[in-house]
């Protein structure tokens, strides 16, 4: 049973009450607590020693990653983070400084977004570290974004370039708050989530939920750098254009807007963000068929993401 397997099984008759707006099954829960203008945004992630981090990886660089992810998917639903807890859990011979650089880490990204680290808890969890984050957000009523979204005929984008993030980038990715709340306060954008766990995989979440299907064209996803690099130095690396649609820890937004809207939002992107690439990558299709297009035809992506427990 892979993760996905999992989690329909155990979220399959999960409780609720008349807070809930949107639950299991997107980047972020959606709740209503009355609030006048905004809705609430509830998410939970966590980094495991040996899966997300190594033994020998910068302390501050662990503890900006375990908030970071989180950080991301609040800006897949164009939110806006507010306050975290933290759930430490910690061999019995841990090294304290070590902890202290954590700490380092985590405060400096949560400042830097406002985000006020208000608690958590400690626990003794032997071999390895683990570190859990809980964060609240709000987004503007009537602007949240879901996966469910998507219509036929929309174009899809993807920002920044993907592949090869093990290089480095998994440990220090810029979560693309202000570049999803512009988004969602300048376009109608019908669909978004943040590529945690590669293109080809995050992807197929929004076709599922949207019930439509997508034709990527092969020429114009863009590969990081990394991802080349890789491919060249391992003779059993994976092609860069797997890479990209494959390789997890990208941790940048793809979203799906109305076709009319495509090139009226790539001159205003442009304008605001010079520095960060946007691409155009394909089109949302009738059905629920994920395909590629090269110079050669179209034909069936069967490539998938990383999955847990596969």
């Amino acid at each position: 049973m892979n993760e996905f397997e999992l989690i329909n099984r155990l979220t399959n008759s999960l409780p609720t009450n008349k807070s809930l707006v949107t639950g299991a099954g997107d980047d972020c829960a959606v709740l209503d607590l009355g609030i006048p203008d905004r809705l609430l945004l509830f998410k939970t992630d966590a980094v495991v020693e040996g899966m997300h981090f190594t033994a020998d990886t910068p302390p501050e660089q662990i503890g900006y990653k375990a908030l970071a992810r989180c950080l991301s998917d609040i800006a897949a639903m164009g939110g806006t983070p507010n306050s975290a807890v933290i759930t430490l859990a910690l061999p019995r011979d841990f090294d304290v400084g070590r902890v202290e650089k954590i700490y380092e880490g985590m405060n400096a990204l949560a400042a830097k977004h406002d985000v006020a680290i208000v608690g958590g808890e400690t626990t003794t969890n032997p071999e390895r570290m683990l570190i859990s984050v809980a964060l609240l957000g709000t987004v503007p009523r009537g602007k949240c974004v879901l996966r469910s979204g998507a219509l036929a005929g929309d174009a899809i984008f993807v920002t920044g370039e993907l592949g090869g993030s093990l290089k480095g980038k998994h440990l220090d990715f810029e979560p693309r708050l202000a570049e999803a709340q512009w988004l969602v306060e300048h376009f109608p954008i019908h669909a978004m989530i943040d590529l945690s766990d590669g293109l080809a995989g995050d992807l197929r979440h929004i076709l599922k939920a949207s019930h439509v299907g997508a034709e990527l064209f092969s020429s114009a996803i863009p590969v990081s750098r990394a991802a080349k690099l890789a491919s060249k130095a391992e003779s059993s690396g994976k092609p860069p254009l797997l890479a990209a649609l494959t390789d997890g820890e990208d941790f940048e937004l793809l979203f799906t807007v109305a076709s009319r809207d495509a090139v009226p939002l790539l001159d205003a992107w442009k304008k605001r963000f010079p520095h960060l690439k946007l691409s155009c990558i394909g089109k949302i299709v009738a059905g629920g068929k994920l395909t590629l297009r090269d110079k050669t035809g179209t034909r069936s992506l069967s490539a998938h993401g990383y999955v847990h427990f596969t």
